[in-house]
């Protein structure tokens, strides 16, 4: 198995992926990701931009809004920000998520003609790994959505490190990766208590390797990119 790496706010003109691609956002839009659907949401359509996402939210039956804009700060009028801890206190059973948020959702929609596209995080880290083993992947790349200009984008490419080791067939200690998306840059402005909308309790979800079971392979059905359990 080869492994690669994509910065999503590096990328010109570089090579597409046709193999597999994972898209890595731990802070927070595939940890809010996993946590709908373990709270029971019935599909998640990430959608590029507000508009679109607005757009959509017309047309899928009783579809909550989840969405962030560049810093966190979320979307004025959606039903949710981007804030895992917020879903984990509801119940989302059998509702369909419409999101939209500036990192994560624009990395699987650059890279939706892959053979095989995961939303990832670390809370489903080994899980997202055991899912490319069962595909018998031969090629994976990493796209790294966290690094901007003023972040270092370390917390994915911690997850991105965890389940690379894990298809190398090593035993890697979740404990280091879990340091790392705390001590990154984006990590440590939600421990300094002084952004409103990065609460602390969103990065100790986060931070939590294999917190869940299922890998959030993503589809594309009626043109749109749905991801579910798996």
């Amino acid at each position: 198995m080869k492994f690669s790496r994509l910065y999503l706010h590096r990328l010109l003109d570089q090579e597409t992926p046709s193999d597999t691609v994972v898209v890595v956002d731990v802070l927070r839009s595939f940890t809010t990701a996993a946590i709908a659907l373990a709270r029971g949401a019935r599909a998640i359509y990430p959608v590029d931009g507000i508009a679109a996402a607005t757009a959509l939210l017309k047309t899928v039956p009783d579809a909550l809004s989840v969405g962030a804009i560049g810093g966190g700060d979320p979307v004025p009028g959606f039903d949710f920000g981007n804030s895992p801890a917020r879903l984990q206190q509801t119940d989302l059973s059998g509702r369909p998520i419409v999101i939209s948020t500036a990192a994560g959702v624009a990395g699987l929609q650059r890279f939706r003609q892959a053979r095989h596209l995961y939303a990832a995080a670390l809370v489903n880290a080994a899980a997202t790994a055991a899912a490319i083993g069962a595909a018998g992947s031969r090629e994976v790349c990493f796209v790294i959505t966290g690094e901007w200009v003023d972040r270092d984008g370390d917390e994915d490419i911690a997850c991105a490190d965890y389940i690379e080791a894990l298809l190398r067939g090593q035993v890697p200690d979740p404990a280091s990766y879990t340091r790392r998306v705390r001590d990154s840059d984006f990590g440590r402005r939600f421990t300094a208590g002084t952004w409103p909308n990065l609460p602390l309790a969103d990065l100790e979800l986060a931070e939590q390797a294999d917190l869940f079971d299922f890998a959030m392979p993503v589809h594309c059905e009626g043109g749109q990119l749905v991801i579910r359990q798996a």
